[in-house]
């Protein structure tokens, strides 16, 4: 590792080194003050049994000027804060935070700010603060107040769909950026044109994250049902198993749910809303590097760092197995760029099962996140995706239109330019014909009805 410091601050060079990455900061670790069933990141409040589960500010200091350091060839740098809740931190951390940032900034560098918040703890103040920086702000939100409060409970068993409607509207008042971040569960699989029509109508969502809950455990009953209510309750989780609780979306439940919410975007929100998913499945049929690291090829460039300085391979393998080391005594572009990081990435690709290889829809898909790659093919090889038969269902279901949008871009046209073409194919279609998701609904009944947006 060799530094030279013509300015401010020194260049970090690591012979091939990644110029950017991906880092989730992770100020309190995985302490909330919710206590979503769900939420299997409660538990790695084990990882540090005595800790007060507070970045130190000589931390805050290290890490902001590490990130930016290691960014030294990129001109924009994300500093991005999740959790357990970031909230808790308090302001002045966060104004901190930005001072560091634009105090470490090189010449020609910019920074955007992220935060993952559920909304609860949100006020006029909080909200005036990311609106003067800027921020990008994730608010958890799964849908109507019955839906989300089925699991996104606080410590007393109550739901928290008010306290976060509340908080969204702070961030609304202030014209704050924010996008939703949705999980996909048993109790909400089987409504996603409602819980999109309610992110788009009530909430006035303009982008959308969809994440599938999967539950990984060793054992469960017939039902899927475990002896524990929260993650607090039981061990350290880590991502063995090859059960589910019945908390977990199935992989037809999840593929229908895409398809649902497809079926109604595709018609009234192409280049309105984006559905990140749709996004990435769409820079896969044009052949372009999808922004995100499930349907990518590789992974290892989205990191996790905890209140510590630990540094992890993922945020969803902050485990002991994979801890690369600590930023107080290794630079994290030197974790970043380790043979160990590497080989967590490229094990992406390289333990595929057959299956996934000859698979007509692997440049869509990729084999999905490692983490849910627990199940065995038919032929009996290991390594195949929980989610594989929803992740089919959906990507051959979108491939007619996925490939009109990536022609249209080809040609320089907008891919917005579909809505007219489904527009004209609707006007044929009989009131009590199936529906195009097949639901096996009548038209009318399904994403006919005029529930939803006027084209």
């Amino acid at each position: 590792m060799r530094s030279e410091s013509p300015t401010a601050t020194p260049v970090v060079t690591i012979p091939d080194a990644p110029p950017a990455f991906h880092l989730l900061a992770k100020p309190t670790g995985a302490v909330c003050n919710l206590d979503c069933a769900y939420c299997f990141f409660l538990s790695k409040e084990m990882l540090y049994p005595g800790s007060r589960f507070r970045m130190a500010d000589d931390l805050l200091e290290t890490y902001i000027r590490q990130l930016l350091e290691a960014h030294a060839r990129s001109p924009l740098v994300t500093v991005a804060w999740q959790g357990g809740e970031p909230t808790l931190m308090g302001l002045d951390f966060f104004r901190r935070a930005v001072e560091l940032t634009a105090q470490y900034l090189r010449p020609g560098q910019r920074a955007e700010h992220t935060m993952q918040t559920n909304g609860t703890l949100l006020d006029a103040e909080w909200a005036a603060f990311f609106r003067e920086h800027d921020f990008l702000v994730g608010i958890s939100i799964d849908g109507p107040r019955d839906l989300h409060d089925a699991y996104r409970v606080n410590k007393g068993g109550q739901g928290s769909f008010d306290q976060v409607m509340r908080g969204l509207g702070f961030l609304q008042e202030a014209e704050v950026e924010w996008n939703a971040l949705t999980t996909i569960h048993a109790a909400n699989a089987g409504h996603g044109r409602a819980v999109y029509r309610f992110l788009r109508d009530e909430c006035g969502a303009r982008f959308v994250q969809l994440i599938p809950i999967i539950e990984r455990v060793s054992e469960a009953s017939d039902d899927g049902s475990v002896p524990w209510a929260s993650w607090r309750d039981r061990p350290l989780y880590v991502q063995e198993g090859t059960y589910v609780t019945n908390r977990s979306v199935s992989a037809e439940q999840y593929g229908r749910f895409l398809i649902d919410v497809f079926e109604e975007w595709v018609r009234h929100d192409v280049g309105e809303v984006y559905v990140q998913l749709f996004d990435v499945a769409l820079a896969n049929w044009v052949g372009e590097p999808p922004s995100l690291c499930i349907h990518s090829e590789t992974c290892g460039l989205a990191l996790a760092l905890e209140h510590t300085g630990d540094l992890y391979c993922c945020d969803h393998f902050v485990e002991p197995a994979y801890r690369l080391g600590n930023i107080r005594e290794t630079h994290m572009l030197e974790l970043v760029a380790s043979q160990r990081q590497r080989q967590f990435g490229l094990d992406k690709r390289d333990t595929l099962p057959s299956t996934c290889l000859e698979c007509d829809v692997r440049f869509a898909c990729h084999g999905g996140c490692p983490k849910d790659r627990f199940l065995a093919t038919p032929d009996g090889e290991p390594g195949l995706n929980y989610l594989c038969a929803g992740y089919k269902a959906f990507f051959h279901h979108v491939d007619r239109p996925m490939r009109y949008m990536a022609e249209q871009l080809r040609r320089g046209h907008a891919p917005a330019e579909i809505t007219a073409r489904y527009r004209d194919e609707d006007t044929r279609r009989g009131r009590n014909s199936p529906c195009t998701c097949g639901s096996g609904r009548k038209w009318k009944h399904c994403h006919g009805s005029a529930v939803g947006r006027t084209a």
